[in-house]
């Protein structure tokens, strides 16, 4: 699960940044005064999941293995988080790298 990091100036804009998110299915996870943690749960892709499950069930069950590894790499780890942030600094006094919408948005949908 990789972190991606949204940059805002002010409350106002991390709570419009959210619900852009939210509009494209991000839930909120948590949420404080400085920052706001969203995620969106990808279960993969359902024709692939759906071919694995018909040819397993008739020619070669072991595909059913196959299939439930997918889901739950899909469930578990290829679901993005996104730290909406009005910090510019980590705890570290290390300046954070904030990413782009489209970079996090492109990570949601894909398919693999």
């Amino acid at each position: 699960m990789k972190l991606f990091i949204l940059g805002a100036d002010s409350s106002k804009e991390m709570n419009k940044i959210s619900e852009e998110l939210s509009q494209k299915k991000f839930k909120v996870v948590q949420q404080e005064g400085h920052y706001i943690l969203m995620r969106k749960r990808r279960y993969g892709n359902i024709l692939i999941q759906a071919i694995c499950l018909i040819l397993a069930l008739s020619i070669f069950w072991p595909l059913l293995i196959v299939n439930v590894i997918y889901f739950s790499y899909s469930f578990l780890w290829a679901s993005p988080n996104v730290l909406i942030t009005t910090e510019k600094v980590s705890e570290d006094g290390e300046p954070l790298e904030f990413s782009n919408m489209d970079e996090i948005l492109d990570k949601a949908n894909a398919i693999l």
